[in-house]
């Protein structure tokens, strides 16, 4: 197998049509030729048949290859071409692994934890469907395919949280998640626009060919700066995508969805896809300080408010959504310093542990018998041990520990930061680092009350005592799929859930420093990753300090960020472990601060009372002075009221009598005569 246009093709395309045949064949839209076994073979093999694929176009980019080709004219608008496309370098190589990989493990999980839902086949094909969209968006070669992609991946996400439908939170859920993702793109498409309109093409190497040009114009009307302008807009569809702050509110939400789509969509592929954009797009953010400023401080906000949220939390899933929201906003803070490469790096080593956090923490629930409070856990190493060992390679990976993967991605960027030249550094410097602390502190939180100390769950037949509806979703938004709720000890998860955990535990603790070198400082990214190294020094000068990921682990002991791991570590072993009752005293003196983080930040409250209720009244009142009172009542029935009262008066002038028509016609006579004889001459 070799690596050529009709490979790629296959790659993009086998995914969905195992989502076709799964959701066509196997949902009764079409009958149910195939079963649930039948469902679940196909879609894996569709994404095996991708993986492998990748794995191989990979091998091969390493090896020189370069692809950059249409394979499919869809529309001619003058001289315009809109293509189908595909863009093989080491940017779209490696995205393409993580997406399949990533996938694949989540589509053998599936089995065992959707085992017994009744939307068994209809989920599988969502999955596909997803793999699909994803792969399309990080291999196109042009805006449009992008944006196809970038579509897509919301509506399948769309779909996906809100899968259990009978369930009026995963509605509003999906429905949140859809609205704030319409207000990032709709700033996404304005970038795009921008670009085609002042570039003349869709294309990406010949946008980047201009970008000099580009830089140099200025929005028409203002002296802003077109470049900056367009950055900032598409940087606006990532922070719908990627969750950034203030349009981050749906990713908590949207864990209403079943566990392998937490891990799937909102760990490892589709909130990574601004970050993929921004840093595809390096040739044009490069050329904006404003736009690197704007990124570096929203990142900054993200990585650090967003992650002290975490502390608070009771819902597993929840914890590691919001770690998600920090981390994200890490890679932000990446893209922010011109640190480009550390920002995908991040992407890469943070897809693998976070999706064994999620996955872990489904198996959790599992072994729980779904209840998802983690304040009715505890003592679980002894019953999953599986599951606590590698969850806990995850949590080491995730807070940063020296030589697992999150360490060698997470330093980099708190480097970075420390080492960038825009406006907003300082302060994103100093967040990042907090940041490391905040991060230890939740996840060493979760993991000591689920794994450690003493066992406060109910083991009677009753179980936790959470209502269920009639499919077995609990009504308290927890995540039951149908396996029944049974009470009694945890137990293991089956092989197809283990099995996942342990093959993901493996890059989450060696791929970081296997990749870190020819990723950073290597030339993996000549070509593709645009940097200017005078104006924004954080990569040359992270470089020039490099001796090896040996080194730079072991060197890492005598740094602060490694202390702050530790900190966090001892607090939460103390408080959770050896004298539970400080988090009580510390959330009573502090409520005002407590009631704060559990509003979140009234960032929802905002967006429901201010702007939702004010966009309500706005449409309503749209609704009665515009449709009803200017359209309905003056433009329509205003203009048949007006021919009414004409006909209504002509009818008086017709009386049938002719010397009332030749009366009529001299008074005519008499106007016309009066008329001429009074215009000047």
């Amino acid at each position: 197998m070799s690596s050529s246009p009709n490979l790629y093709l296959l790659i993009a395309l086998a995914p969905l049509a195992g989502a076709i045949l799964a959701g066509l064949f196997g949902t009764g839209f079409l009958g149910r030729p195939i079963g649930r076994r039948a469902s679940h073979v196909i879609t894996i093999l569709g994404v095996l048949i991708s993986a492998i694929g990748s794995v191989v176009v990979l091998g091969d980019v390493l090896n020189g290859l370069r692809f950059d080709g249409a394979v499919y004219t869809w529309s001619l608008i003058g001289q315009t071409k809109l293509e189908i496309g595909f863009l093989i370098d080491p940017l779209s190589a490696m995205m393409m692994v993580v997406v399949t990989s990533v996938s694949l493990m989540v589509h053998i999980y599936t089995i065992g934890y959707m085992a017994d839902d009744p939307g068994y086949q209809r989920f599988f094909s969502y999955i596909s469907l997803f793999t699909f969209s994803m792969l399309m968006l990080v291999m196109s070669n042009n805006m449009v395919q992008l944006f196809f992609g970038w579509e897509a991946v919301g509506l399948v996400s769309y779909l996906l949280i809100g899968f259990w439908y009978t369930r009026p939170t995963a509605i509003f859920a999906n429905m949140k998640a859809f609205l704030i993702n319409r207000v990032g793109d709709f700033g996404f498409v304005l970038g795009i626009g921008l670009l085609f309109a002042y570039a003349g093409t869709m294309h990406y190497g010949e946008v980047f060919a201009q970008a000099d040009k580009l830089a140099a114009m200025t929005l028409p009307g203002s002296d802003w700066m077109l470049l900056t302008v367009a950055c900032i807009c598409l940087f606006i569809g990532a922070m719908g995508k990627s969750a950034q702050v203030p349009l981050h509110a749906w990713l908590p939400d949207s864990m209403e969805g079943p566990t392998p789509i937490s891990a799937l969509i909102h760990a490892a592929t589709m909130v990574t896809a601004g970050i993929f954009m921004v840093a595809r797009f390096s040739p044009l953010f490069e050329l904006s300080d404003t736009a690197l400023s704007f990124i570096i401080v929203i990142g900054a906000i993200g990585a650090l408010f967003l992650g002290i949220l975490g502390i608070i939390q009771n819902d597993i899933k929840r914890v590691v959504a919001y770690s998600t929201l920090s981390q994200l906003g890490y890679m932000t803070v990446a893209l922010g310093a011109s640190a480009y490469s550390v920002a995908i790096f991040h992407l890469m080593t943070h897809a693998f542990f976070k999706a064994l956090l999620f996955l872990g923490a489904g198996s959790v629930i599992i072994g729980m018998h779904h209840d998802q409070d983690i304040r009715n856990m505890g003592g679980l190493r002894k019953y999953m041990p599986i599951t606590w060992i590698t969850f806990l390679l995850g949590t080491l990976a995730l807070v940063g520990t020296p030589f697992f993967s999150g360490f060698y991605s997470k330093e980099n960027i708190i480097e970075a930061a420390g080492q960038a030249n825009v406006w907003g550094a300082s302060f994103a410097y100093y967040a990042v680092l907090i940041g490391v602390f905040v991060t230890s502190l939740y996840s060493f939180r979760v993991y000591f009350l689920v794994f450690h100390g003493k066992e406060r769950f109910d083991t009677s037949d009753h179980g936790h005592g959470h209502g269920h509806d009639a499919h077995g979703h609990d009504d308290h938004g927890h995540d039951d799929h149908g396996h029944g709720h049974h009470g009694g000890k945890p137990h293991e998860s089956p092989w197809v859930v283990t099995l996942p955990l342990i093959l993901l535990a493996i890059p989450s603790v060696f791929i970081g420093a296997w990749a870190v070198d020819p990723m950073l400082f290597g030339k993996f990214f000549d070509g593709v990753i645009k940097v200017l190294p005078q104006q924004h020094p954080a990569m040359h000068v992270l470089s020039e300090e490099w001796h090896g990921w040996v080194a730079y682990g072991l060197h890492a002991f005598q740094t602060l960020p490694f202390w702050l791991v530790v900190a966090g570590f001892v607090i939460s072993w103390y408080c959770y472990l050896i004298n539970p009752k400080v988090p009580a005293a510390i959330k009573a003196n502090l409520s005002g601060v407590n009631k704060i983080l559990e509003n979140k930040y009234y960032v929802d409250w905002v967006n429901e009372q201010i702007i939702a209720r004010g966009l309500r009244c706005l449409g309503r009142g749209l609704w009665q002075t515009g449709d009803r009172g200017i359209i309905d009542g003056i433009l329509i029935n205003g203009s048949a009221r007006v021919v009414g009262w004409v006909a209504a008066i002509s009818r008086h002038l017709q009386s049938g009598f002719i010397y009332h028509y030749a009366f009529a016609m001299i008074i005519g006579v008499m106007a016309l005569v009066t008329f001429f004889v009074l215009i000047p001459q």
